[in-house]
């Protein structure tokens, strides 16, 4: 059919083979993962306006058969701040890496900029993923972790040059870590080390940043700090996208907030988000609400 996708034959396993995602919190698990087929899924391209960094259309992506993400849309405007809120199992670390060009969509688009995640987006996405995925054992300087954010362009057989030397010095200035580049970086606290990592993603200067927990495990002068470098960074142009369990920042730093729970509960402004109703739908009726929630 012109103008549309081949339809999508990508076929489940058995509902029955499938448990319900790990809850690490005390608060609710997420709801049930997407189980049905995708043939009904296929959808009209279109091109996104050239203000929006970020489409999402109907995307539906996961691992070993299982969906996480069922029919996600939405779309971000270029320089805008999102917090991505949801129960752990949700699906904030997948969407990341959706759009990080790591894990391919079983249906649905995605644009960055116009165009599909791969190897024309790299170099404008920076993507620092959780703390806890990294073995921070390995026996790496600072500036040696922030320089691996140049192989991309470079390639892992070619050395880093005086420019990318250049460009990872001053990342790391951007993030007040100048006094430790030469520090291993498992002798280093976590708060540390996650600025380090915010350092690696920025070193070539990408006009979409990804991040996965940033302020996990850190303390609150770190938060404010890693926010801070944040904010000034969307002010000179860069979209950003955040997860993040702490709902107390989201209405003090995003623009707008994306509740997730498998599907798009809610999109939208902190003020109109951050109600009882929608954070009862994505989290379940036992989430302890605080001060930032709407009346």
């Amino acid at each position: 059919m012109s103008g549309l996708r081949p339809m999508h034959d990508h076929t489940h396993i058995s509902p029955t083979a499938v448990t319900e995602p790990r809850e690490h919190s005390h608060i609710v698990a997420p709801a049930t993962p997407h189980l049905h087929g995708h043939q009904g899924h296929t959808r009209a391209m279109h091109r996104p306006a050239p203000s929006v960094a970020i489409s999402v259309d109907g995307v539906c992506a996961g691992y070993f058969g299982r969906d996480v993400l069922d029919e996600v849309s939405f779309d971000v405007a270029q320089g805008e701040f999102v917090g991505v809120i949801g129960p752990n199992g949700s699906g904030k670390s997948t969407l990341l890496k959706v759009l990080a060009g790591l894990l391919p969509v079983q249906c649905g688009a995605v644009q960055l900029f116009g165009l599909p995640p791969g190897p024309q987006t790299q170099r404008m996405v920076g993507y620092v993923p959780q703390s806890e995925a990294i073995n921070w054992s390995f026996p790496v300087t600072v500036t040696d972790v922030v320089l691996m954010g140049t192989y991309a362009k470079l390639g892992f057989l070619h050395r880093p040059h005086q420019r990318e030397r250049d460009a990872a010095a001053h990342a790391i200035e951007q993030v007040g870590m100048s006094a430790f580049a030469d520090t291993q970086i498992g002798q280093l606290s976590g708060g540390q080390q996650q600025r380090v990592f915010v350092a690696r993603a920025l070193v070539e200067q990408p006009r979409l940043l990804l991040l996965d927990e940033p302020i996990a495990g850190v303390d609150a002068t770190t938060q404010h700090a890693i926010f801070t470098l944040l904010e000034d960074l969307q002010q000179h142009g860069t979209t950003i996208v955040v997860t993040t369990h702490d709902l107390s920042c989201v209405a003090e730093w995003f623009d707008r907030v994306l509740c997730l729970n498998h599907r798009v509960i809610a999109y939208g402004k902190p003020e109109s988000v951050l109600t009882r109703e929608t954070l009862s739908a994505t989290f379940g009726s036992h989430v302890l609400f605080g001060a930032a929630v709407a009346t």
